[in-house]
């Protein structure tokens, strides 16, 4: 199995990896180790691929049903309901051996750890989520389970997504972000020569645009385009019909 170990400055006690599309057993569109339970994947397949993950992880992953809001799944939410499934795009815990977990083929996944490595978070940020604040949410909520957190003390590390040169977007998606208060438009929106209304969207710039509102100012990431390397990422944009991959964080016991 192939996966990808995020290089950032995480505390020791802090783990993640990402997965590829390489090592499953999943058959065309979907191969080979598509995690996703809700792409027409046969579902013994998704089942033999998440029990093949699961050999790298300390537990089973908190599986959401990600929907493009901004809703994060807490210690507490969990426990109040903790026969339903975990509708949310974010998740985060200060419980050690709990591996959340993030699933995407386009979308940017963002994981995040405090420097004392007590608290994670992770995000499932498409441009509905950045716009409407998922990543802003996800912080918040991590700094109610760090009473001696700042989000300053705050890193994240933004996983494989749909690359600069691959995310083109009409005059809507930039008019949203307008509204929200982007700072530096020219950086995240290129407009596309002879294409009017057409423009290029840098996710990795709005998602640095959006963690700096809130304080948080050490980013990692954002060199890995899914729609380019289709040998190693499901990409929604490049296939249509397509697997997911996954991006886990944890804190060891």
């Amino acid at each position: 199995m192939s996966v990808i170990r995020p290089i950032w400055p995480a505390p020791a006690d802090v783990h993640s990896l990402v997965t590829t599309r390489q090592g499953g057993i999943s058959s065309p569109p979907y191969d080979t180790l598509n995690l996703g339970d809700h792409v027409g994947d046969q579902s013994a397949s998704v089942k033999a691929n998440r029990q093949n993950i699961r050999q790298h992880l300390p537990a089973e992953p908190i599986w959401l049903r990600q929907t493009h809001g901004i809703q994060v799944s807490t210690p507490t939410s969990r426990t109040h309901a903790p026969n339903n499934p975990v509708q949310a795009d974010a998740v985060v815990t200060n419980v050690q051996g709990e591996v959340l977990a993030i699933m995407t083929a386009d979308c940017l996944p963002v994981l995040f750890s405090n420097v004392e490595g007590t608290v994670i978070g992770a995000a499932h940020a498409g441009w509905r989520g950045l716009c409407d604040g998922v990543l802003e949410n996800t912080v918040r909520e991590m700094l109610k389970l760090a009473d001696q957190s700042s989000a300053a003390s705050l890193i994240a590390w933004m996983g494989p997504a749909i690359g600069p040169k691959s995310f083109e977007v009409g005059e809507e998606v930039v008019g949203r972000f307008q509204e929200k208060g982007i700072h530096d438009m020219q950086k995240c929106f290129l407009p596309i020569p002879d294409q009017p209304g057409k423009y290029l969207a840098n996710i990795y710039s709005l998602a640095r645009d959006r963690l700096k509102t809130v304080g948080v100012h050490s980013v990692f990431g954002g060199d890995l385009c899914t729609v380019q390397d289709g040998e190693r990422f499901f990409s929604y944009r490049r296939d249509g019909v397509t697997g997911r991959f996954a991006s886990f964080i944890w804190i060891s016991q």
